[in-house]
């Protein structure tokens, strides 16, 4: 892999997690930036992870989901407004996967939304300010909502082997645990919320500490009870989550794409009573049809292992018909893989396409996501 230019770590503008001395103590070799903080990208390999992740347990600092926290009297009615899903059937102690939209229906973040009370929310962000979105919306509105992020840092623990480790760490609790559900629960006295949620495409857990100065102690306490199992500490794995059809804001979308493009129209839902921002347009969208299609590629050639930095472009018959956003090898389906948003009349199956990319063109085949169904 062609080495990387690194992120110097010399400055309080971009902020470390709660996390982040044990990180560099547990060997992460490389970070990114984002939502203003510092992501651990690699520790040992992504293939080596990838690898524990699919057959272990493993452990990530996801920190970077900044929380956006609403309460008040209003806050499940201003909540409605920002997001795409029907907040009535999300009940205390759910979480739902939603998009927040902005009026012409493009996408500005897909959060996880938790409902803590009747009258309390936290949206789990990808890479967006979406704490200024939601603060600007509710300037000068008709809402008695407070708008803030709170001292909260979520942990992943991902793997087949994750409820081991996880049961040890909290008992009986975590089989009680649905499939985007959580609870409120403490641990040694420290505050926590348990959820049967993550992006691996693998069974797994987020763990949500409300005490940033205790960041320290549940690392440890997590690693303490996984040693036995063989846990490793690892980051968001782009191989599993391509695998997966898992996608990335900013990397695979952003306000220029709506989710009915992505595959992700269930996440609208236009049958609710409320207004919420984008509703009329995407609406429209639904009615007339998407132009574009989120699909699935595999490529010929040598395993591409540096990823991508920018979109690279697709065409049928030597005509423009598309981009590809992102692409990792696949060790498991022995090719090279990606994500490309389609003209609609070029994404069927089986078409036959050309990527062209900064090492030379590669044939590719249209293929539906997800490549392997999620294990959870």
């Amino acid at each position: 892999m062609t080495d990387l230019p690194q992120i110097a770590m010399g400055s309080a503008r971009v902020r470390p997690s709660p996390f982040f001395e044990a990180t560099r103590r547990y060997g992460a070799r490389s970070f990114t930036v984002y939502n203003h903080m510092y992501l651990p990208v690699t520790y040992e390999s992504q293939e080596a992870e990838y690898e524990h992740l699919v057959r272990g347990v493993t452990v990530w600092d996801v920190s970077c989901q900044r929380q956006v926290e609403i309460t008040g009297p209003d806050a499940a009615r201003f909540t409605q407004y920002l997001v795409t899903r029907d907040v009535d059937l999300c009940d205390v102690g759910r979480a739902r996967y939603t998009m927040v939209c902005d009026p012409e229906g493009g996408v500005l973040n897909d959060p996880v939304l938790l409902r803590l009370a009747p009258d309390h929310f936290w949206l789990s962000l990808a890479d967006r300010d979406i704490l200024l979105w939601a603060r600007g919306v509710a300037h000068g509105a008709d809402y008695e909502v407070s708008i803030r992020e709170p001292d909260v840092s979520p942990l992943q623990v991902q793997g087949p082997k994750s409820t081991d480790l996880m049961r040890s760490v909290f008992g009986e609790l975590v089989d009680h645990i649905g499939f985007y559900r959580f609870v409120q629960t403490e641990l040694e006295g420290v505050p926590l919320v348990v959820s049967r949620t993550g992006w691996s495409g693998e069974l797994g857990y987020e763990v949500f500490l409300r005490d940033g100065s205790k960041g320290d102690w549940l690392w440890e306490r997590l690693f303490e009870a996984g040693r036995p199992l063989g846990v490793v500490p690892a980051a968001p794995n782009g191989i599993r989550r391509i695998e997966g059809g898992l996608l990335s804001y900013l990397g695979d979308m952003d306000e220029s794409v709506n989710p009915y493009e992505l595959g992700l129209g269930w996440l609208v839902d236009l049958d609710t009573d409320a207004d919420f921002i984008g509703k009329a347009a995407l609406a429209r969208i639904a009615r007339e049809g998407a132009r574009r299609q989120m699909v699935g590629l595999r490529l010929d050639g040598p395993p591409r292992r540096e990823g991508n930095i920018r979109h690279w472009p697709v065409t049928v018959d030597g005509q423009e018909a598309g981009t590809m956003t992102a692409i990792v090898w696949s060790p498991r389906l022995g090719t090279n893989l990606a994500l490309a948003l389609m003209a609609i009349d070029q994404a069927a199956p089986d078409t036959r396409v050309t990527v062209h990319g900064p090492d030379g063109d590669r044939s590719a085949i249209v293929s539906a996501l997800p490549f392997l169904e999620p294990h959870r």
